[in-house]
């Protein structure tokens, strides 16, 4: 008889509703692909596409050369096993959220790998009171929420203690300008991402539909830590953080290529940058020959009008261990998990 405390991983489940708990909240993941039209991208196209198993392995090379990652009778070797690495990584934010909140967190994919569409409705709202909504759809593959589901999401937030997490991925290589997008290229340094890589069609016809004056741009390489690769602090913005989301909050995690979530209006009541990450300046970038320094990579929006519910904004990446995890990157998941 196995002695594992782990229960087994089951698949080909529907959700079963969680009921309310006062004080506990129900968290729920959407991620906004469609699984079989990532899956399925073509591997002799450069841009646009996420990688291979395969190139992950060379160029992490020894990283994922154990049988478990390595061996095609294990792990797929094609673009879904790369798809099949966020999964794994976003495991302990899942197992950390249903700890503190006594309730599991269940995934949900707008495409799943059986071919299986799911709108963003009331089948994933009705028992969620924070949405993690991250933006990882790939330009071409044509994701785009539908009126109806603009209607949902607007109605999920005029529910009292509403949260919507969103995080639309990065956007590199948006320009014309082949020499501009090698420039972008070079500053992030990661050569699993292409010249051009744009993400979250998605969650950006989403934030214009529900009018969230925030856009994902570029891919940036965050500062680090000299004579470390451990990413530099955050600038936090303590006086703007009345919710306490990054109390004993000093770092996110590292990751090459993060966006910078760009507000869209000059109403500083409106939308507030809690954080902002400095920028490697040692690699080029068109936005630090702007000069700029830092980007944006905590924004939050109140409750505001017809509004009941709040909107934080933030990558995916700080909501995985992908790239690696810190003590301060888990405080800041138990505070917005316990968020009142």
């Amino acid at each position: 008889m196995s002695t594992s405390k782990q229960l087994g991983r089951t698949y080909n489940q529907v959700h079963v509703a969680r009921k309310y708990t006062s004080g506990r909240r129900r968290f729920s993941i959407y991620i906004t692909w469609s699984y079989p039209a990532e899956g399925n991208r073509d591997l002799t196209q450069l841009d646009n596409r996420f990688s291979s198993m395969t190139e992950v392995r060379r160029v992490g090379w020894p990283a994922f050369e154990s049988p478990d990652y390595a061996s095609p009778l294990m792990f797929q070797q094609g673009i879904a096993g790369s798809l099949e690495l966020f999964f794994r990584a976003w495991l302990p934010f899942q197992q950390l959220v249903a700890e503190v909140t006594e309730h599991v967190v269940p995934v949900y994919q707008r495409v799943d790998q059986a071919g299986y569409k799911l709108p963003l409705d009331e089948r994933v709202l009705a028992d969620t009171d924070t949405l993690m909504l991250w933006g990882l759809d790939s330009l071409g593959t044509e994701q785009e929420p539908s009126e109806e589901e603009i209607e949902a999401v607007r109605q999920f937030l005029t529910r009292d203690g509403t949260c919507l997490a969103i995080g639309p991925h990065h956007d590199v290589g948006s320009s014309d300008d082949l020499k501009v997008r090698d420039m972008e290229y070079r500053h992030h340094g990661d050569a699993l991402v292409p010249r051009q890589q744009r993400f979250g069609k998605y969650t950006r016809l989403l934030m214009k539909g529900l009018g969230i004056p925030v856009e994902n741009r570029y891919g940036l390489r965050p500062a680090t830590v000299k004579g470390t690769n451990q990413i530099g602090p955050l600038t936090i913005k303590k006086d703007l953080d009345r919710r306490g989301f990054l109390t004993g909050v000093t770092t996110f995690t590292f990751h090459m290529h993060l966006p910078h979530y760009t507000l869209t209006t000059e109403n500083t009541s409106e939308a507030h940058v809690l954080a902002t990450q400095p920028i490697d300046l040692t690699r080029p970038h068109p936005f630090t020959e702007a000069g700029n320094r830092e980007f944006n990579s905590l924004v939050w929006l109140p409750p505001h009008g017809k509004l009941a519910g709040e909107v934080l904004v933030a990558d995916s990446t700080v909501f995985s261990t992908l790239f690696g995890g810190t003590e301060s990157l888990k405080q800041f998941w138990k505070n917005i998990a316990l968020a009142k």
